[in-house]
């Protein structure tokens, strides 16, 4: 579960991030990550609690329909949707920036057009003919970028203690600037819902949900931390680097360094965007087969097999995003879209403990603090969103008040509703 958990989070954020939250708070910008994992352990123990009462699969879907029934099951299977389309397509061009770092006109349009068009029709025609391989490249992928980023920390740390820090650049940032860090760095965190999507499979989901997640925000709150106090420290102005970690290895490990951080990235991406398009589409599949998605999602291949509708809807969608979006306007809309579901789990902890008392495994302290602190978390990050992602997000909240209207009258699959 643990293991599940960090590859659930650790995906494209932090290869291209610790540029962002510098250009936003320059030298503070350590501190920054520290707060968001706070922030992030407040609404990551709301979901150990409403998870602690549930032993079938179907992670935050499930919980939320249990909790206010199918329009808000709807609601946020569509939010959800959004937030992995838009995660997905960040992790895509932040791959076609790290291909910059072997074969430089990468990222210039029609390359760029090319490989994005080129490698998600690829990945969709493999999971059109089938699974395969899936879990071996997943595990893969995890060893790759883990390995990746701890010679990196390690490298890092080593040159420090032998050599000056750079001096940082000045940034006199206001509140804004650090609530738009928290957002970016809410995405950097999130993602360890999709752990909990498979929990009927567990030997013990009620207790291992809460443990899984506790770890894996553990260890990935030392990881980030370090990792972005080594690009402040070495780099002179990682406000700009459009490879942050890449610069800041070539600094203390040369080329080499460099290049082993564009490959961790390259593997990282891959298998992240390959597990979206392998996880995303069957879950688009589940909720067309219990009435709630149009019912040509769950159609089935005749020869593989596979939901291949809902895969090439999938895919059609993130080249769409992929290609129209930069990797920061993907970024925030998929924290955005996270903060509606997160805030949702965190009202969901009242609610349902009057509604089914003593089913907890997990029940946190004080009260309704920490609920209500998370609410409140959210709904302050929510006041950061533009114009731009406003309108997505309406649009997606519409198509899913128009798919209620359409199946609300409509028998449901098994599910607790």
């Amino acid at each position: 579960m643990v293991a599940l958990a960090v590859n659930s989070i650790l995906g494209s954020g932090i290869f291209g991030l610790p540029s962002a939250v510098a250009a936003l708070l320059g030298s503070a910008s350590p501190v920054a990550v520290l707060l968001a994992a706070a922030g992030t352990a407040v609404i990551v123990a709301c979901y150990a609690e409403v998870a602690s009462q549930f032993t079938e699969t179907g992670g935050t879907y499930l919980y939320l329909r249990t909790a206010f029934g199918r329009l808000t099951g709807l609601q946020v299977g569509w939010l959800m949707l959004l937030s992995r389309l838009t995660a997905a397509a960040a992790g895509v061009n932040l791959l076609v920036t790290y291909l910059g770092e072997f074969w430089t006109p990468a990222t210039q349009p029609l390359p760029r057009g090319v490989i994005i068009t080129v490698f998600i029709g690829t990945l969709a025609a493999v999971n059109v003919r089938g699974v395969g391989d899936g879990t071996r490249v997943s595990n893969a992928a995890v060893v790759a970028k883990l390995a990746a980023l701890t010679i990196v920390s390690v490298a890092g740390v080593f040159y420090l203690a032998h050599h000056a820090r750079v001096a940082p650049l000045p940034v006199a940032a206001h509140a804004g600037q650090w609530l738009d860090a928290m957002l970016l760095l809410l995405f950097a965190y999130g993602g360890y819902e999709g752990a909990l999507n498979p929990m009927g499979e567990a030997k013990n989901p009620r207790r291992d949900a809460a443990f899984g997640l506790f770890v894996a925000l553990a260890i990935l709150t030392v990881l980030y931390t370090l990792l972005q106090y080594i690009v402040m420290s070495v780099l002179p102005d990682p406000a700009h680097s459009p490879r942050p970690l890449a610069d800041a290895a070539r600094v203390f490990m040369g080329n080499f360094g460099a290049r082993l951080i564009a490959v961790g990235a390259l593997v990282s991406v891959y298998g992240y965007v390959g597990a979206n398009l392998l996880t995303a589409p069957r879950g688009m599949f589940a909720l067309a087969e219990r009435g709630d998605f149009p019912a040509s999602l769950a159609a089935v291949h005749p020869r593989f097999r596979t939901p291949h509708v809902s895969i090439v809807v999938f895919a059609l969608l993130l080249a769409g995003f992929s290609l129209l979006a930069t990797f920061a306007w993907n970024v925030t809309l998929s924290a955005v879209a996270r903060l509606f579901y997160y805030g949702a789990i965190c009202l969901a902890v009242p609610v349902l403990r009057a509604r089914q008392p003593g089913a907890a495994l997990v029940r946190l302290p004080g009260g309704w603090a920490l609920p209500a602190l998370g609410v409140l978390l959210c709904a302050t990050l929510l006041t950061r969103v533009d114009f731009s992602k406003s309108l997505v997000l309406l649009a997606t909240l519409a198509i899913a008040l128009a798919n209620w209207l359409v199946v609300r009258r409509s028998p449901t699959g098994d599910l607790r509703a």
